[in-house]
């Protein structure tokens, strides 16, 4: 996704805060949703509550080769729909407004994340993963039996283009919202002198 140039933003309370922003998400063999949009106050504090449920997500963080378990990044992805159904009905029609062609909504980004990129996946690999989770010998750990799946590094493959349009929408938000990136900036990690226990 690209977040096209900022055609605006205003400082208030200390933070800035765009009035205007480019959004593109691609989703994989079905195309992309692109368009402007132009955040009321109301869309801004909707963006921050889905922004901060991404940022602490499994399914935001890449998954590595030999990292985590295939069940958590379905299950994290699953309770997406909770709590974005969640959001939607506490802020109600205004993320949702009619807009020109052209022009996308919190609502509209949010609504299609959910049916055009993690309900396909979870459609098709919940049960696939099901069966296999089911023929797990009682003397194999749940981690082994993850790996030895000869799908496993297909699956992952997908919960990666996912999370490709979760932290692409997780960037829109952020802007929206007028906040820091939680997602990548990391604190630096401060020496502890020499002799000194650290805390």
């Amino acid at each position: 996704m690209g977040l096209g140039r900022l055609f605006g933003r205003r400082r208030r309370g200390g933070r800035f805060k765009a009035q205007e922003i480019n959004v593109k998400l691609g989703f994989p063999l079905i195309g992309e949703i692109s368009g402007t949009w132009q955040p009321d106050d109301v869309e801004r504090q909707a963006a921050w509550e889905l922004y901060v449920e991404l940022a602490t997500r499994v399914s935001v963080i890449e998954l590595g080769e030999d990292e985590g378990l295939l069940r958590e990044a379905l299950s994290s992805l699953y309770t997406m729909f909770g709590t974005t159904r969640e959001i939607l009905r506490r802020y109600g029609p205004a993320v949702a407004p009619h807009v020109a062609p052209g022009q996308v909504t919190f609502g509209v980004l949010a609504v299609n994340v959910l049916n055009l990129s993690i309900r396909p996946l979870l459609s098709r690999w919940h049960p696939l993963l099901t069966a296999h989770e089911a023929k797990r010998p009682e003397n194999v750990d749940p981690v082994t039996h993850d790996r030895q799946w000869e799908r496993a590094a297909e699956l992952r493959a997908e919960i990666e283009s996912v999370r490709q349009v979760l932290t692409s929408l997780s960037k829109a938000l952020r802007e929206v919202a007028g906040v820091a990136d939680l997602l990548t900036v990391r604190v630096p990690t401060q020496a502890t002198p020499a002799g000194r226990p650290p805390r």
